[in-house]
């Protein structure tokens, strides 16, 4: 029976490496790329087809970073389709990354250099901004309009006859100490990014805990350190240029140093072929390679408690009514 599968952010990077392994899988399923630049998801689709002629692609026209667009898009979903098997949200954004040179050229020489490369930790800040919503743009990319977009696909996402599977792209940089219950948006802090990962960890524990009786699962995925657009954003060209060596060198001593697109679409990938009920709402599944480049995928114990993440879910249901108030 064909599967529905809509990938958010999917005409390039991870997500566009993970369309190529699922057709890889299964030449039955259906994809639909859910992208915001629809010159870039021809250009994807086209590469797809190439690859697996016959393949049944679909674009839809998606910016998961205004609230209007989300609404219309997922109208057109429910116009299309009678029911989504699996929603990857993976689209996802990190404007103007500042590094601190310093931390960083202090860390190269450090015992912390694999740690400090893997989750950015006192490296990175990005300067975020209030979009066209009044909202801020980091957590509603990243969070806010994956939760909406969730919400308004409802009635394809939990059917009784069949389950269905929400999968997030997180990161190794969502951390807890980045984000507060008391600013959700992450207006007064710096790490925009970061809060917005961990508030998907927090989210994907709520959605569990409300959702799995109607059919819905929710999982979420931490990729690794990947090169990607988003990647290379953070530093200039001739500095990956430099350092590319010591990261190849680096990997001969972890497994979280993917570095490829399609390696980090592992767990994404491994998630396609599991039973939702058999996952562990409170693991992250993380993909990791190997030294010699062999991929697998393991679970991690995500570090989210059940009060934190009930008062996310319920301040996200606020402030939906809210937006959906102004509109």
């Amino acid at each position: 029976m064909e599967r529905l599968v809509i990938v958010t952010g999917a005409n390039s990077g991870i997500g566009l490496a993970l369309c190529e392994r699922l057709l890889t899988e299964d030449t039955g399923v259906h994809l639909c790329l859910a992208c915001r630049n629809m010159q870039r998801a021809e250009a994807a689709r086209s590469a797809l087809q190439a690859s697996h002629p016959g393949a049944h692609v679909d674009l839809l026209q998606l910016d998961v970073g205004s609230v209007q667009s989300v609404l219309t898009a997922a109208q057109e979903l429910r116009a299309r389709y009678s029911k989504v098997d699996f929603l990857y949200l993976n689209a996802g954004i990190m404007p103007n990354p500042q590094v601190d040179f310093k931390a960083l050229f202090k860390g190269l020489f450090s015992r912390n250099v694999i740690h400090m490369f893997a989750t950015a930790e006192g490296l990175l800040t990005q300067q975020d901004r209030v979009n066209s919503d009044g909202l801020q743009e980091v957590f509603t990319t990243n969070l806010f309009g994956h939760f909406l977009l969730i919400r308004e696909l409802e009635p394809l996402l939990c059917q009784s006859d069949h389950t269905s599977s929400v999968i997030w792209t997180s990161s190794s940089n969502a951390r807890r100490s980045a984000f507060s219950l008391e600013d959700i948006q992450h207006k007064e802090g710096k790490e925009p990014y970061s809060s917005s990962k961990y508030a998907s960890d927090l989210l994907s524990l709520a959605l569990n805990q409300h959702m799995n009786n109607q059919g819905l699962y929710s999982s979420v995925v931490c990729p690794g350190m990947v090169m990607t657009n988003l990647t290379y954003g953070i530093l200039p060209p001739f500095f990956w240029t430099l350092i590319m060596p010591i990261m190849w060198l680096i990997r001969l001593f972890t497994n979280t140093f993917t570095i490829t697109p399609f390696n980090g679409a592992e767990a994404l990938h491994w998630l396609f072929l599991q039973k939702p009920q058999s996952l562990d709402p409170r693991s992250k599944y993380h993909s990791l390679t190997s030294g010699l480049g062999k991929n697998y995928t393991q679970p991690r114990k995500m570090d989210v408690d059940d009060l934190m993440s009930k008062t996310l879910y319920l301040d996200l249901i606020e402030l939906e009514k809210e937006v959906r108030r102004d509109l």
